[in-house]
């Protein structure tokens, strides 16, 4: 395999990557105990006004994801290129380290948003008086 297939390959995961971390928390929801519900009149608009809250507290899966993807792809880059340059090859070995770097940087804050989306809109319907059970 030549470098420039080895660099496009890294592109497209990094693109599947990217575009998963965007779409994963898209239809969860918290399960609320209807039993246990003190406010069972409200839950329907608890659970909207829930929901974007928790959107705007987690930073949303896709903007999170982009940053990681930067910041990542950034520090890949660098080490990239150092140990490219040991090998005679610093160019590629910075497109290297930086799509590597990307797709893990994108993951990690893709991943870390959705776990702040799913806590903050379930603390938010506790806050109001629904036990929630997952």
């Amino acid at each position: 395999m030549n470098s420039r297939t080895v660099t496009r390959l890294a592109a497209v995961g990094i693109a599947a990557l990217w575009l998963g971390g965007c779409a994963s928390y898209g239809g969860w929801e918290p399960t609320v105990d209807p039993r246990a519900d003190t406010h069972p009149d409200t839950l329907n608009r608890d659970l909207a006004e829930c929901k974007e809250l928790a959107s705007k507290a987690s930073g949303g899966t896709a903007t999170e994801a982009a940053k990681g993807t930067a910041g990542g792809a950034v520090i890949g880059a660098a080490a990239g290129a150092v140990i490219g340059a040991v090998g005679g090859s610093p160019g590629h070995g910075a497109a290297l380290g930086s799509a590597i770097g990307g797709a893990g940087g994108g993951v990690k804050q893709g991943s870390a948003a959705e776990h702040e989306y799913k806590r903050s809109y379930s603390r938010c319907l506790e806050g109001r008086g629904h036990r929630v059970i997952n």
